[in-house]
């Protein structure tokens, strides 16, 4: 299945969220492709939407090859990457931590973190392909009190998708295609959502 763009995904993942109906529901979207998604699925059900900040760690040679993820809670890292430096580590987890703080602000103001204890918190971005972003999403959420966690996105790759099925209560995926080359590919417009158009979609 390809998707005209993330409001058409968010449109085709409606069906599985439905089952969630009569539950106290809140939608953490993942900044800043996974907004648009949250958004057309919180209005939907009338659930409340917030935001769950995660960013991914650059290996030190190549910036764009993810070795983990930080959240304003938790690291998340490759087990592969054993030989890059634990003060490497130390240096882009602080660094990425007052990045997320900022963001927070910029996209949230002063509002408090949303109230997520006892509640069915479905976290929701527009695909998955090496996991570890959701993964720093899923750990910050743990003994959070929460009565349940969802994961719900358009795509993702079934090489990681499997490690997920035992963190979390339901996992909703539209499509895990052999070839899977990145989360784009499965759109036809993939434009950049931008911070203003995510502060946009949080205060209407």
């Amino acid at each position: 299945m390809i998707f005209e763009n993330r409001i058409d995904a968010a449109q085709h993942l409606i069906s599985g969220l439905e089952k969630f109906q009569g539950e106290n529901v809140v939608v953490l979207a993942i900044p800043r492709g996974g907004v648009p998604l949250g958004y057309v699925i919180a209005k939907y059900f009338k659930w409340p939407l917030s935001i769950l900040l995660t960013k991914k760690i650059g290996h030190p040679m190549n910036k764009e090859y993810a070795i983990g993820a930080v959240s304003l809670e938790t690291v998340v890292l490759d087990p592969g990457n054993r030989e890059v430096p634990d003060s490497y580590i130390k240096s882009e987890t602080q660094n990425i931590r007052k990045l997320l703080q900022e963001r927070y602000h910029r996209f949230l103001g002063n509002k408090p973190p949303i109230n997520i204890k006892g509640k069915t918190v479905v976290i929701v971005d527009d695909g998955i392909a090496t996991g570890y972003t959701m993964q720093a999403s899923i750990e910050m959420l743990k003994n959070k009190g929460t009565n349940k966690i969802v994961v719900a996105v358009p795509v993702a790759s079934p090489r990681i998708i499997g490690s997920f099925k035992n963190q979390v209560d339901e996992l909703i995926v539209l499509e895990t295609p052999d070839e899977f080359m990145g989360v784009g590919q499965f759109y036809v417009d993939f434009s950049e959502v931008t911070d203003d158009d995510v502060v946009k979609y949080l205060n209407d």
